[in-house]
């Protein structure tokens, strides 16, 4: 069993930054991918960004070059750099991670943080 725990969140203007984070119960060595998802009201919860366990990244066509995935082992955390915010970025951002064990795959999912950007 996998725990999430998601902070960073709050309200931020137009242009602005936030750094999401999200701190895992076990270590990150052993879960496939980490993963930041969002879902705006109405709307379905979209991929934002990956990390693999070997580093490896990708970001939706909407967020990239604006936001950046990056993990500290040590710490077990996972974080969102997020800048140049825009008023369509507001979402509950939800971090989640896959671990594939004992020719299984186990998806977990955090609470969840809000961020909403003001115009």
């Amino acid at each position: 069993q996998v725990q999430l725990v998601e902070s960073g969140g709050g309200l931020v203007q137009a242009g602005g930054s936030l750094r999401l984070s999200c701190a895992a119960s076990v270590s990150i060595f052993s879960i496939n991918a980490m993963n930041w998802y969002r879902q705006a009201p109405g709307k379905q919860r979209d991929l934002v960004a990956t990390i693999t366990k070997v580093g490896s990244t990708n970001y939706a066509d909407s967020v990239k070059g604006r936001f950046t995935i990056s993990r500290d082992n040590a710490k077990n955390t996972v974080y969102l750099q997020m800048n140049s915010l825009k008023p369509e970025d507001t979402a509950v951002y939800y971090c989640n991670a896959y671990q594939s064990r004992d020719y299984m795959g186990y998806t977990y999912w955090g609470q969840g943080t809000q961020v909403t950007v003001s115009s």
